[in-house]
């Protein structure tokens, strides 16, 4: 987070999927738990906006991948729903553009890989879908280079 600590979501247990979230201040090495999420979800992404506010994106809850996300205000510790995105997915990246927005890529929804992608605007808090890549995939990377392109590597395909 921009005030330093580390922002933890959800997980599973063993048994079940949570919606737990915690907070670590490394300058003093404590953990405190916050308010929960909304939904209880593991294999999500989670990401920094430029405005400061936290993005969670999709996961699975053990029963199906999500399309849900919400919205994580450090400065009050409170989460809000946002937009579905278009497509449930779990096990994809989500990538913080220059502009601000973020790039969802890839992923599993179940059935199979994915090759989708969407474009969240915090702004508007609306989803936009854009390209799809050449190849589906998940558990892969993606990073953000000088030029504001997106890098996607790795991972696993049904190819």
């Amino acid at each position: 987070l921009t005030n330093g600590k580390v922002l933890v979501t959800g997980g599973y247990n063993g048994n079940s999927s949570l919606n737990s979230t915690e907070l670590y201040d490394p300058s003093t090495g404590t953990w405190t738990t916050t308010s929960s999420m909304n939904v209880a979800r593991y294999q999500h992404t989670v990401s920094v906006l430029t405005n400061g506010k936290v993005l969670v994106t999709g996961g699975y809850n053990g029963n199906s991948s999500l399309n849900s996300t919400e919205l994580y205000d450090p400065s009050t510790e409170t989460w809000t729903t946002t937009s579905s995105m278009n497509v449930a997915r779990n096990l994809h990246t989500a990538s913080v553009l220059t502009n601000g927005k973020v790039l969802v890529t890839g992923g599993y929804n179940g059935n199979s890989f994915l090759n989708s992608t969407e474009l969240y605007d915090p702004s508007t808090e609306t989803w936009t879908t854009t390209s799809s890549m050449n190849n589906a995939r998940y558990l892969h990377t993606a990073s953000v280079l000088t030029n504001g392109k997106v890098l996607v590597t790795g991972g696993l395909t049904d190819e």
